[in-house]
């Protein structure tokens, strides 16, 4: 009976997979089993495995994942509920997966994926510690850039190199291959919201990460529709001031903070057209600003700031309803302080400037324990 059950001969000395592919899926159900049969035929000399990192996906992409692996154990899936972001599902991807190579690849078919033995080839070499598939290089080609998105990337990239001194030609690609190990080191630094991963890995590295840039062939997109949307800009800008803090602030606080500016503007904005308008008195107009400066925030710290844990139906309302209590508490806190501070120095604009940041830091601080609370 033991003998019956005791593992084969050759699982127990077979060796794990040279390279793991993290494909990054939201939608995706039709691009996943193509992309695979691509896999299938470029690594066919090279022992691999791809791990999916599903969103919970509305159409079903896990499903269809899911099948594939059950027919090969090559292929794995992350289904991540809860929890939304390509970087996030990068990061998870590649620190469950097994290999010492690691690449990143979209599932929208864009990216070439003949280029993994290559890309393979200058790390197992020790010729780089990462290479990128660059969009900025002599030899690449473009079949489904848009003149818009190209304009709107190339000046992301120059913004990048200037401020975070990042010296790769193109630190916005989605396409890239890392040594397991130095993505390990760096892993506990990097930030789990937004879309630009390899970006931030460079930043982080400060220099320290050898880089090699290949060329390659961007491709039309076949199915499904971008994941980038109208917020992206703001996660991007974000991620530079979190990386320009030396990552002391994280890029959450920084787009709430950004959130909470909009906020100040259409307070005031408000204010303005109660007084000037409507003639209603001050307190009035400034309690209907503060209500729709709230409101305002709320729905944009909803769509932004925590779009991985986005409130909807009736936890919306409950969650607004903590929100105009946090920032109330937090309006008390901001008074309290500013006052403190003009006590001491009797200076107007760092009174109300200490007092502005102890508001934020509070709002910041509860609204992540009573209204965008994980479950």
């Amino acid at each position: 009976m033991n003998e019956a059950i005791r593992p084969a001969a050759d699982s127990q000395t077979q060796e794990g997979p040279e390279l793991s592919v993290i494909v990054p899926t939201f939608n995706e159900r039709d691009n996943v089993t193509v992309l695979y049969r691509r896999l299938e035929a470029t690594l066919a000399n090279v022992a691999w495995e791809v791990v999916f990192v599903d969103d919970n996906s509305p159409d079903g992409t896990w499903d269809v994942v899911r099948a594939l692996a059950q027919q090969d154990s090559r292929v794995r899936c992350v289904r991540r509920i809860g929890r939304r972001g390509l970087s996030g599902a990068c990061i998870e991807g590649i620190l469950a997966s097994s290999a010492p190579f690691v690449a990143v690849i979209d599932a929208d078919l864009q990216h070439d994926e003949t280029q993994l033995p290559k890309m393979l080839l200058l790390l197992a070499s020790d010729q780089a510690d990462l290479v990128v598939g660059s969009r900025y290089i002599e030899g690449y080609k473009s079949e489904g850039f848009n003149k818009q998105r190209a304009g709107a990337s190339a000046l992301a990239t120059e913004v990048a190199k200037k401020m975070l001194r990042v010296e790769i030609a193109d630190p916005m690609s989605g396409f890239f291959m890392v040594r397991r190990d130095r993505f390990e080191d760096l892993a506990p630094k990097l930030s789990v919201h937004g879309f630009k991963i390899l970006l931030d890995l460079v930043a982080t590295a400060h220099g320290s990460l050898r880089a090699v840039e290949i060329p390659y062939t961007f491709g039309a997109r076949q199915h499904g529709e971008s994941k980038l949307d109208s917020m992206v800009a703001l996660d991007f800008l974000g991620l530079v001031l979190a990386k320009l803090s030396n990552d002391i602030v994280s890029l959450r606080f920084i787009l709430f903070a950004m959130v909470g500016g909009i906020g100040l503007v259409v307070h005031l904005t408000t204010l303005f057209i109660g007084l000037q308008l409507f003639k209603v008195p001050f307190a009035e107009a400034q309690a209907a600003g503060a209500i729709v400066a709230m409101t305002s925030n709320f729905i944009l710290n909803n769509f932004l700031t925590y779009r991985d844990q986005r409130l909807k139906g009736f936890a919306l309302l409950r969650g607004l309803i903590a929100f105009y209590i946090v920032c109330s508490v937090g309006l008390l806190a901001n008074v309290g302080v500013a006052f403190s501070v003009y006590d001491q120095e009797p200076i107007w604009w760092l009174a109300g400037m200490a007092g502005a940041l102890m508001g934020v830091v509070w709002n910041y601080a509860m609204s992540g324990l009573f209204v965008w609370r994980k479950k």
